[in-house]
């Protein structure tokens, strides 16, 4: 069970309601907003930064996915990791290509623009310390400045809330496989996920 109170849509705050069209949002499309819900102006300083790097996004539906099914792993979300945004199945992520991040310096079907994107955000969520310059050398041969800032604010973001869903628990509706805790680590490939928009 979560460890803060999900608010149900009927007692947001009724602007928060309707910027987030939430009445057509399933209870995992609401996710974290329904315990956001409890402080609107923080929900909406959410939603906004949300909406920012979204419209703002050049680099593509998979890279988005496929970085932040990593970083779901790292953070041990399992919110995150059960599921699966439908622009990016739509773009062709489908669970082959998702247990391609088991490894994916050895992943067959990841580019290099993706395995150096990867290498990026596991080091950002592993060790930030230890990116350096010769990995932004690597990265630039693939990404603009532009899409390089882009690519940190995107990583930023799965770090910090990844782990937020993950201290807050939130796994009720989650497929069972997601909702039980092992004592191992649970990967993106651990059951079937769910698809939402």
């Amino acid at each position: 069970m979560s460890r803060i109170t999900k608010l149900p849509v009927s007692e947001w705050h009724p602007e928060l309601r309707q910027r987030f069209r939430a009445e057509q949002a399933t209870p995992l499309e609401q996710g974290t907003m329904r315990i956001f819900a409890h402080r609107p102006a923080i929900a909406q300083g959410v939603i906004s930064l949300g909406l920012g790097v979204s419209k703002d996004w050049t680099l593509g539906p998979r890279l988005k996915e496929l970085v932040r099914l990593r970083l779901a792993f790292h953070n041990q979300c399992r919110s995150c990791l059960a599921i699966r945004y439908s622009d990016a199945v739509d773009a062709g992520v489908d669970e082959d290509l998702v247990c391609s991040l088991e490894n994916p310096p050895e992943a067959k079907d990841l580019s290099e623009a993706e395995k150096t994107a990867l290498q990026y955000a596991d080091l950002f969520a592993t060790n930030h310390l230890r990116i350096d310059d010769a990995l932004f050398e690597k990265l630039r041969q693939h990404y603009s400045e532009p899409q390089l800032v882009e690519l940190g604010v995107w990583v930023a973001f799965c770090v910090g809330f990844g782990r937020l869903g993950a201290v807050w628990d939130m796994v009720e509706e989650l497929p069972e496989a997601y909702q039980e805790k092992t004592g191992s680590p649970i990967t993106p490939w651990s059951g079937a996920p769910v698809v939402v928009r």
